[in-house]
């Protein structure tokens, strides 16, 4: 049994021991009542039955009473533990957890994502739970939290790690063949050190206030190179000098946080030479703590990102099939990838296909049209991936 103190491992503690330490004493009882009646009973000192006893009412009280009122107890401090359970405190930070052959991927508020269960030590933490493929059972032992993760359905789970130190994380339930791989660790951090690893990357404000930035159909009409013929472009903006017209009268400004915060909460006030004043104001719509986001991110040298294809190798669970060793494991090795002729099938037919960037987008897309010879066909398609994730995926593979 695990020592730690921590609230749900306690609650379920707790129930483990007041059923076994109740099933104990009763067994104790049970045996010691037999042992006693094989004595004092035995054939050689009463070789004839002589009880005339037809009944007892208060045995027979006593015997369906105490059993009644055991399990009833027991039903009671289950289910009161058993709320504990769903009961998440009001301060507790949440994380996403995303269920899928055969790995789990954690998203936090910030957009940044992990292999991994990063957790401030001492603070409530709720896991929303989730599926992309089939059922998945999220189950910490050392907190006691066990939860299926079904797709299509959200659940969660809460815990809280008295102390810092690596906690398992598995999946409890059989999801195919690489179930058994299907591990990974929550790792507790003392409240410094988690800030510092979840404020870790500088361009994680950035990525806020990029994705403020999707979310309100900014780029629809801004592009970042300027291409676009009816915005300006956000590209390189800090210190850039735009010329603009404000009542008919024109001028050349420099831009910096006051003219964006101006540009967005009131666009016609300085309108861009050769665009269309067709911009709506954002008002309520964006409180100030997004707007500053919006605006650091626009400052900071905002660019289209490279989209990094290792990361998403790694974040969408593609290594815990595919080795990058050569070793065999569920699916084929990505060692010497782009080097290889693969021998697949193909409706039926045997073919040898030379390892491409077109077959591995067709791999990635259609995973089951070219069937690996030696493997089984159950890779999911890769339909969370745009075309530009696809080609910075397989630009990495070919590296290998």
């Amino acid at each position: 049994m695990n020592p730690l103190t921590n609230p749900t491992a306690l609650g379920v503690d707790k129930v483990l021991i007041y059923i076994f330490g109740s099933s104990l004493l009763l067994l104790a009882g049970i045996t010691i009542v037999m042992i006693w009646f094989v004595v004092r009973y035995r054939r050689s000192k009463c070789p004839e039955p002589t009880s005339d006893i037809h009944g007892n009412l208060w045995l027979e009280i006593a015997w369906t009473l105490l059993p009644t009122l055991i399990v009833l107890s027991m039903f009671w401090y289950g289910w009161t533990n058993y709320l504990g359970l769903r009961q998440v405190p009001e301060n507790a930070f949440e994380v996403k957890a995303t269920g899928r052959m055969w790995s789990w991927q954690f998203e936090y508020a910030n957009g940044r994502t992990s292999n991994k269960l990063y957790i401030p030590v001492g603070k409530p933490i709720k896991v929303l739970l989730t599926s992309t493929d089939v059922l998945h059972s999220f189950f910490m032992p050392a907190f006691r939290i066990k939860r299926d993760t079904v797709p299509g359905v959200d659940t969660y789970v809460w815990f809280q790690a008295p102390e810092v130190g690596s906690y398992d994380i598995f999946c409890a339930e059989y999801c195919g063949t690489g179930h058994a791989d299907m591990i990974t660790t929550a790792e507790a951090l003392s409240a410094e050190e988690f800030e510092r690893w979840y404020n870790k990357n500088p361009t994680l404000v950035q990525n806020h206030g990029r994705q403020l930035m999707v979310e309100l159909g900014c780029l629809g009409c801004h592009s970042f190179d300027g291409s676009s013929p009816i915005a300006p472009k956000f590209g390189k903006l800090k210190g850039a000098e735009r010329n603009i017209s404000n009542e008919g009268i024109k001028r050349t400004i420099r831009i910096d946080a006051d003219y964006l915060r101006r540009a967005i909460r009131a666009p016609e006030a300085d309108l861009v030479e050769n665009f269309p004043p067709i911009m709506p104001p954002y008002g309520d719509e964006i409180s100030e703590k997004d707007l500053d986001a919006i605006i650091k991110y626009l400052l900071d040298g905002a660019e289209e990102p490279k989209i990094d294809g290792n990361k998403l190798i790694k974040e969408n669970g593609c290594l815990s099939c595919h080795s990058t060793d050569g070793s065999k494991r569920v699916g084929p090795s990505f060692k010497g990838l782009g080097k290889r002729t693969s021998e697949v099938k193909r409706d039926g037919q045997e073919l040898k296909i030379k390892v491409n960037a077109d077959y591995l987008k067709r791999a990635i897309r259609e995973p089951n049209h070219d069937v690996v010879e030696g493997y089984p066909a159950i890779m999911p398609p890769g339909a969370q991936f745009s075309d530009e994730e696809v080609e910075a995926i397989i630009e990495e593979l070919l590296k290998k």
